[in-house]
């Protein structure tokens, strides 16, 4: 059985480990961050490369400046 633990309190980190020490439970530590797996994953299947930090910017003005021109002419 496995079970993944996120430990809040560092006393729980010296329980799990007297638990190791009598031989109850084995610990292991994950490699890689699985949200992190996921987004890589993501990437590389990617028909196009991601905007720039310029291209968003040009889209987010475009949007703002359609927004107020609707507000201002009511």
């Amino acid at each position: 059985m496995t079970y993944q633990v996120d430990i809040l309190n560092p006393k729980a980190d010296k329980l799990l480990q007297s638990l190791v020490d009598l031989k109850l439970i084995t610990l292991s530590k994950t490699s890689e961050d699985p949200f992190m797996t996921i987004v890589k994953r993501l990437r590389k299947k990617a028909a196009v490369k991601p905007p720039t930090f310029e291209e968003i910017t040009k889209e987010v003005e475009i949007v703002r400046s359609k927004r107020y021109a609707s507000k201002s002419k009511t």
